[in-house]
């Protein structure tokens, strides 16, 4: 456990504040990844810039004025970020940093209950194998839906957490535990053309090389030796598959990565595995969890609508 001193008499500053806290999730980078981006967001509206104190920079206004980015976001991501911000104010509350929680007036928003997120899968097929899609999207997408992992635990793979023998990975999960995700055979049969030999680095790079020094620099892990070329981002790939997956939905929206998960998990489901299956290739800690990707939707309709259709010569005869 991380034991902190009580602020010096001046006040803790907020890019002490924002240090310290982060440094808690050392063990957990998705967590202090998704962290980071809300308190980069607030450094940005702070009161007086990071090299004020935190009970001068962190106030209701600058609060708001963080959240703000995220005003037309999905209520979920609204949440999410709340979440963050509070999360933060209760660790500065806790170090006598502040006196109010800065987010009291800030509202959570109803997040709909119901909807089905999981993408028809010959819709997924026609992505997954449509001409226009580079071999990096490919071997990523395919990977996201046969493991059923999240979108961050498989952009953080390196070359050597995989193990192509037992077409398995190494991840290390929400909570920072180290745990196994296991592929079929499409993503077996193009992954080693995207490694294409090499050893080491992130298995999933960047169109371009990484700068070797300054604001855009990045940390070594996540530059590969001998290209050069960084990790591919989050946001990137999440860009990339919007707009390839455009193309595929019949509305023109395009689909998410994390509905890749969602829709690995709904048809597992849809075929008949246990909970405690579904749990184990979900990775969830309890089985409560897994209910909203597992809410079998429109594609289990389509196929009941189908099967019960009276000119459907296929059907049983009575």
């Amino acid at each position: 456990m991380t034991v902190h001193p009580l602020p010096r008499p001046g006040g803790l500053t907020l890019a002490q504040a924002s240090a310290e806290f982060l440094d808690r999730f050392r063990e957990q980078p998705l967590t202090r990844r998704a962290y980071a981006q809300t308190l980069t967001v607030l450094a940005d509206a702070a009161v007086g810039g990071t090299a004020a104190t935190v009970a001068v920079a962190f106030t209701p206004g600058a609060a708001a004025t963080a959240m703000a980015r995220w005003e037309g976001a999905a209520p979920a991501t609204w949440n999410k970020h709340l979440a963050a911000l509070r999360s933060f104010a209760a660790y500065c509350a806790r170090r006598q940093a502040l006196e109010e929680d800065p987010t009291r007036l800030l509202e959570r928003r109803k997040e709909p209950r119901r909807g089905d997120k999981a993408v028809p899968a010959a819709r997924l097929e026609e992505l997954f194998t449509d001409p226009a899609v580079g071999l990096r999207e490919k071997v990523l997408w395919r990977m996201l839906y046969e493991t059923a992992a999240r979108a961050e635990e498989i952009l953080t793979l390196d070359v050597g957490d995989l193990d192509a023998a037992m077409r398995r990975a190494r991840v290390r999960s929400k909570g920072g535990a180290i745990e196994y995700v296991h592929w079929a055979t499409p993503t077996a049969r193009i992954l080693p053309r995207l490694l294409a030999g090499r050893t080491t680095g992130p298995v999933y790079l960047s169109d371009r090389r990484s700068p070797a020094a300054g604001a855009r620099a990045r940390a070594l892990a996540d530059v590969d030796p001998t290209t050069g070329r960084g990790r591919l981002s989050y946001p990137r790939a999440e860009y990339l598959f919007k707009q390839a997956s455009q193309r595929h939905d019949p509305h023109g929206q395009g689909w998410t990565l994390h509905q890749l998960r969602h829709s690995a998990l709904t048809y597992l489901a849809a075929e008949g595995r246990s909970a405690p299956e579904l749990q184990a290739k979900s990775r969830h800690a309890h089985l409560a969890t897994l209910g909203k990707y597992v809410r079998l939707g429109e594609e289990t309709s389509a196929w009941v609508t189908a099967e019960h259709d009276p000119y459907n010569r296929r059907a049983p005869r009575r």
